[in-house]
């Protein structure tokens, strides 16, 4: 069954003693694979890791991987120890010029601007292992999403082959009638040749047909057919347009108008396809 290249995933977990982590992985649609990630520099060395698991499960769509580790547990107060001695001799200084025979109180001293800030931890080394549970839960939800997905496009697009092969039949049918009709207005065989070289769809409605027969195949396929659906809707869409061309009923040409309209709308959707 398709898949759509849509999905959300987000794991956490609390790793002793780094804290909590948090993992969150996007995907929407895109040519190929295209992999984004957003780690700590201290995790860095688990890009290929990660890069390697998520090419497992997506092949196709552009994917943004952000890892996380919370602020609150790596972060300290660190005591600005050279500018509170800035502070201390300035305020003593004014305190003499101004007569003032108090000590300068440490707790003033504490709550002057810059005294305090928080500063980040070095960074414990994290492995592949206390990670990896994390990105198959993330992982999973975002193939989950995926698949939800792909079912509703699937049965949209089968809808659309059925009505699309319905119409080729009444295109057909219509096509028979109106060519035997037509025919009996020329008398030599050099006219009619010459009528049917330029008026005969035939060849194209068979081909139309095989191309909805080959959508409806791949549409039931496991594997990332997103490139070769939109490739045989293209192909749909040429032969459609040379129907068009060389209709000589308007009945025909009206029919064909809906077919090209209904392929525009699947190539649209086919295009979010895994």
């Amino acid at each position: 069954m398709i898949r759509s290249m849509t999905g959300f995933g987000r794991a956490r977990g609390f790793i002793v003693p780094w804290g909590r982590v948090s993992l969150e992985i996007r995907s929407v649609n895109h040519r190929f694979l295209d992999i984004i990630f957003h780690l700590p520099d201290s995790l860095l060395h688990l890009e290929q890791r990660l890069k390697e698991e998520i090419s497992r499960y997506i092949k196709r769509g552009h994917v943004v991987c952000r890892l996380e580790l919370n602020p609150s547990q790596l972060k300290k107060p660190v005591l600005n120890k050279r500018l509170i001695k800035e502070y201390y001799l300035t305020l003593r200084q004014l305190c003499r010029h101004i007569g003032i025979k108090e000590e300068v109180d440490i707790n003033t001293l504490m709550g002057l601007p810059g005294v305090w800030s928080m500063q980040t931890q070095p960074s414990l080394f994290l492995g592949w292992a206390q990670i990896r549970p994390l990105v198959k839960e993330a992982l999973g939800m975002v193939v989950k999403r995926r698949q939800r997905e792909g079912i509703v496009l699937y049965n949209d697009l089968k809808k659309k082959v059925q009505r699309l092969g319905v119409t080729l039949r009444l295109i057909k049918a219509r096509f028979r009638k109106v060519i035997s009709r037509r025919i009996k207005q020329y008398k030599s065989e050099e006219e009619k040749n010459s009528f049917l070289k330029n008026s005969d769809i035939n060849e194209e409605i068979v081909r139309l047909g095989s191309h909805l027969k080959n959508f409806t195949h791949c549409l039931k396929d496991s594997r990332a057919v997103g490139k070769e659906l939109d490739f045989i809707l293209q192909e749909m869409q040429r032969e459609a347009n040379t129907i068009g061309a060389k209709s000589i009923d308007t009945v025909i040409s009206r029919r064909i108008i809906v077919i090209k309209s209904d392929i525009e709308k699947m190539r649209e959707q086919v295009q979010n396809i895994e």
